[in-house]
């Protein structure tokens, strides 16, 4: 699903990502496990297509992201670190906005069930809770069922049945076929849904986690 060889990125002096070789197989979960600005959202970038890299080579199901960024954004679901949909559109405006974009039906009135939308999609987004937009935003991701979906910091703003809900989500996509490219710092996150966890630390994959079931206590002996 994803190949990744000597992958480097800098921002004027500061380097973002450096020489990261990463693979990634159908049917998982994959974790990318790291503090604030070790590189996780830059490389999310550099995979969907959102930015170019420096060097290396990047294939995302067999397609260079840097080459066909349009054509390889049609196969995936994208959950962006910290966005909101546009504040001009009511919730269901925006499902049916991204829904036409993708040309793919979308089922309204299930999404408003699973995350407790109802009564609230016909507000602008703007006047939506943090939580609420966060759900808009995950739904958008999953509903039309991608083989490969990009998650990044998904629980933000959620309350923790929401968060169990968005988690399952996750899982079904893995029971499914699908992949799941999971970008966090929460390392309880990683170890409860992840298959593998690559530990990215100053731009670098440092480590290739196999058995992540014990990160928590791994990185509490670590300190």
């Amino acid at each position: 699903m994803i190949k990744v060889e000597e992958l480097a990125k800098k921002y004027g002096d500061v380097e973002a990502l450096t020489s990261v070789d990463m693979e990634v197989e159908e049917g998982e979960i994959v974790g990318v496990l790291g503090a604030n600005g070790a590189g996780k959202s830059t490389l999310v970038q550099i995979l969907t297509g959102q930015i170019d890299r420096d060097s290396g080579t990047v294939d995302v199901l067999d397609l260079d992201p840097e080459k066909k960024p349009v054509k390889l954004r049609d196969k995936l679901g994208i959950l962006p670190e910290r966005e909101d949909p546009p504040s001009f559109l009511t919730g269901k405006e925006y499902l049916h906005f991204v829904a036409d974009v993708r040309d793919e039906e979308i089922d309204k009135d299930h999404w408003e069930e699973e995350f407790n939308l109802e009564g609230k999609m016909d507000k602008l987004t703007y006047n939506l809770s943090k939580g609420e937009r966060q759900k808009l935003m995950i739904v958008q991701a999953l509903f039309h069922e991608p083989d490969l979906v990009f998650i990044d910091e998904p629980l933000v703003n959620l309350d923790p049945v929401i968060q169990e809900r968005a988690k399952e989500l996750f899982k079904q996509r893995r029971e499914a076929g699908g992949t799941v490219f999971l970008c966090t710092h929460v390392v309880s996150l990683a170890e409860e849904i992840c298959d593998r966890v690559f530990f990215l630390k100053d731009g670098e994959i440092t480590e290739v986690i196999e058995e992540p079931e014990n990160l928590t206590e791994k990185f509490l002996e670590e300190e």
